[in-house]
């Protein structure tokens, strides 16, 4: 099994990126956390095994790795942007109620493999995601109902 060192190493060569320090430690980040990380997520985390990485650093390199699509930057939020080391066509769902942002398992993600000319306009770029209320935030909510409604009776 390939480590995430090797993974890391191997993404960044294959986008045409050469694998420094920080470039390695911050892909290894987004390869082993499946948590669409802000640049202040991945700063904080690791600042801690190296306190001389800075947040611009990590903005730059993000930025970096979304150019060279070796990372997917996410703007689904318009607070904040985040960021997938999952670079495949995939959905995502946004929770309005808690912040998260999830991969979701969707069937005929659009997908293009270069530039598609849609009426005239040549994207090189999709983004599906869908926004609302996620599973475990419904659920607090319609226990928070039931109890309610217990508690009125």
């Amino acid at each position: 099994m390939e480590t995430i060192s090797k993974m890391a190493c191997g993404r960044l060569e294959a986008c045409g990126l050469k694998p420094s320090v920080q470039r390695l430690m911050i892909m290894e980040y987004l390869l082993s956390h499946c948590t669409h990380p802000t640049v202040e997520d991945i700063h904080k985390a690791l600042g801690r095994r190296m306190p001389t990485l800075s947040r611009t650093t990590v903005y730059n390199t993000l930025r970096l790795f979304a150019g060279h699509k070796a990372a997917t930057m996410i703007t689904i939020d318009e607070r904040r942007v985040c960021y997938d080391g999952v670079t495949k066509p995939h959905a995502h769902f946004y929770c309005r109620e808690c912040g998260r942002i999830y991969d979701l398992d969707v069937e005929n993600v659009p997908s293009i493999g270069g530039t598609l000319n849609i009426g005239g306009n040549l994207a090189d770029e999709v983004q599906l995601y869908y926004k609302g209320v996620c599973a475990a935030c419904a659920e607090k909510k319609q226990n928070i109902i039931n109890i309610i409604n217990k508690t009125n009776k």
